[in-house]
């Protein structure tokens, strides 16, 4: 009698053995599933930390030192559609794919160029605004060097890891300097350090010309149309999502209101 109450014990206290590994396992399962979401991680923290430069008509300060622009109207409407709170911090631009891989950022949302090595480095969100990348220089200067081949012995400014920088290498224009942010590329070339600056053509719309901070600064030249996007980590769910609230926002004007604001050709 003894041994057969101990073999329906060994038996009872296996079973609950198996079915304590099943559970742990669905819990275990349960708990990747989560941390694969990036849209849930950001929803159950209630923040979507996005990161920037200072750059404008994207995303710059106002008179009361809080950030606005396209992309920070932009960004605000997604973040009411997913329900938490948009924190913009500033970031060294050259290392954007750094903090966006270690969560110190959860996407990259500035004027941001499609590239390839966007892509290869996160998930890229379908594109929403033309851009371009110009030379800007004195329009003294703008008068005597009119095409990319007059320009070569030219000394240039751009900023670290940009499209700009890229278009300088792409023409061989070997001497050029790496700054910090597009605005310090102005800079630069308002100061006489160097002779021409390579940056978006939204920026250079914004803060060039008559009227301007640089009065006596214009575009010299148009070196090639690209379009910007929004870099998400890869295999981001929250790219996906970004697109459909994108694609709502287009529907229903908001973007359009935005772009005809801060005066940028949307894609569509």
């Amino acid at each position: 009698m003894k041994k057969i109450i101990a073999l329906i014990m060994t038996v009872l206290m296996m079973s609950t053995l198996f079915v304590g590994c099943g559970s742990t396992t669905n819990n275990d399962a349960t708990k990747d599933e989560a941390a694969a979401s990036d849209l849930a991680y950001i929803q159950d923290k209630g923040t979507l930390i996005v990161g920037i430069t200072d750059y404008a008509p994207m995303n710059y300060k106002d008179d009361n030192g809080e950030w606005t622009g396209f992309d920070t109207e932009f960004a605000q409407a997604v973040g009411e559609k997913l329900g938490v709170t948009v924190e913009f911090i500033e970031i060294n631009w050259d290392n954007k794919f750094l903090e966006l891989d270690s969560k110190s950022i959860d996407c990259i949302w500035n004027g941001m160029t499609i590239t390839e090595e966007a892509k290869l480095n996160a998930s890229v969100t379908n594109p929403y605004v033309e851009n371009a990348q110009v030379v800007v220089m004195t329009a003294e200067n703008a008068k005597k060097y009119t095409t990319a081949e007059s320009m070569a012995d030219l000394s240039f400014a751009a900023e670290a890891g940009s499209a700009g920088e890229a278009t300088i290498t792409e023409n061989n224009w070997a001497n050029y300097t790496a700054v910090k942010a597009q605005s310090d590329a102005l800079l630069e070339v308002a100061s006489g350090s160097s002779d021409a600056c390579v940056i978006d053509i939204t920026m250079a719309n914004a803060m060039t010309g008559e009227g301007t901070s640089y009065a006596d600064l214009t575009q010299a030249l148009k070196l090639n149309t690209e379009q910007y996007g929004i870099a998400c980590r890869q295999d981001s769910d929250l790219t996906a999502k970004i697109n459909e609230i994108m694609a709502q926002l287009m529907a229903d004007g908001t973007l359009d209101a935005l772009a005809e604001k801060y005066e940028l050709a949307l894609v569509k």
